[in-house]
């Protein structure tokens, strides 16, 4: 009997241990994003970017990361936001999106998070500038509020055929 007990208790914690969320935080403009860490590969510095002719406007073309061409998606355009001058915070963060390695623009990476999954609500209409399709909840901290992004609903069907045509 006692053992079947420490058993649900094990049990118990794993179960809680799942719910927790493990988040990279990043911001464009104003606004607080984060990412599922799983996601993220590395976080890199600007670099020397190649563009590519006919490529989507969102795409700013392409890195050689370690001998492998990486296409870099500029997340405020992608997202519709107000264009931006790269600057000394600015960041690529390498990710595996739906099999895909590709880099993302962002302004800043800032934190890595470990946030209870309670505590993200689901997105209220209009709460950001970028379309509710790419937004899994809102996390509700003490003192901000952080917009978690989905990002294997970044790349539709033509968005994945053009950066696999990349690599």
């Amino acid at each position: 009997m006692d053992a079947l007990i420490l058993s649900n208790n094990l049990d118990k914690k794993e179960n809680v241990s799942e719910e927790l969320l493990q988040l990279v935080t990043l911001t464009l403009g104003t606004e607080e994003y984060a990412v599922d860490i799983l996601k993220v590969q590395e976080i890199n510095r600007m670099k020397e970017i190649t563009r590519v002719p006919n490529s989507p406007s969102y795409v700013e073309g392409v890195i050689n990361l370690r001998g492998k061409v990486i296409p870099v998606v500029n997340l405020r355009s992608k997202f519709g936001l107000q264009e931006k001058e790269n600057d000394e915070r600015t960041r690529i963060i390498i990710m595996d999106i739906q099999g895909i390695i590709m880099g993302l623009i962002v302004d800043s990476v800032s934190e890595v998070l470990r946030i209870p999954s309670n505590i993200v609500e689901p997105t209220p209409p209009m709460a950001s500038n970028i379309s509710s399709e790419f937004i899994k909840g809102i996390a509700k901290l003490e003192d901000r509020l952080i917009i978690l992004l989905d990002m294997d609903k970044l790349l539709g069907k033509t968005d994945e055929t053009a950066l696999i045509e990349m690599n």
